[in-house]
This record gives structure tokens, sequence and C-alpha cells, in this order.
């Protein structure tokens, strides 16, 4: 899982690496305008960009975090029942911290 992790940090990073390029391209001075676009969509879209890297930021946190849990040995073991969590699920979302069943104890409230 160690190195499933650590591509997924590597492709989050590329991709963080891309919408800071979005924002270099987009803004156009000091002022912090959007070259060619009136106020409003300017603003728009730069949120829009901004959301995207904190989104991925957030993202590289959590993928770090299952590399320390890793390190301490108690990576795939569900921080509510105590139970591993199922392979296909940390496959799927290798920093998941929760087994399906707690997840799903967790949405009915």
């Amino acid at each position: 899982f160690r190195i499933l992790i650590e591509d997924k940090i590597e492709k989050a990073r590329k991709q963080l690496d891309f919408y800071q390029v979005q924002i270099d391209e987009l803004t156009n001075g000091p002022d912090g305008h959007i070259k060619g676009l009136d106020d409003g969509i300017a603003t728009s879209e730069t949120e829009h960009v901004m959301q995207m890297m904190a989104r991925t930021k957030k993202h590289i946190k959590h993928l770090e975090s299952a590399l320390v849990r890793i390190d301490n040995k108690v990576y795939g073991i569900c921080r509510i029942t105590g139970k591993l969590i199922a392979k296909e699920r940390l496959r799927a979302v290798p920093h998941a911290t929760l087994s399906i069943e707690a997840k799903q104890n967790m949405e009915k409230f």
C-alpha cells in the first residue's frame, strides 16, 4: 500500500503544480485580475481553481497521514470498530480510516 499511496501523492502534487500554473497564467499583474475576463468571471474562475488546489492539498495531507499510519503499524485498522478495513476498500481509498460498516453507520446519523 505504501507504493500505491506514494504514487497517489506524486500525482496529486503534479495536479497541484498544474493548478498553480493555471493561476499564474490567468492572473495579470499585482491587482490579480484575470486576462481577458470581466471581474465576475475572473473572480469565479480564480475561486474555482483555488478550491481545487485546497482539495488537492487536503488529499495529499490525508495520504501523508496514511503513510504515518503504515510506519506506526496501525494502517488498515478502522478507528471506530478496531477491525481490519477490507483490502478492496484500501485499494480504492488508500487513506481510509473507517471500515465500510463504520462509514455506513456514521451516515445514518
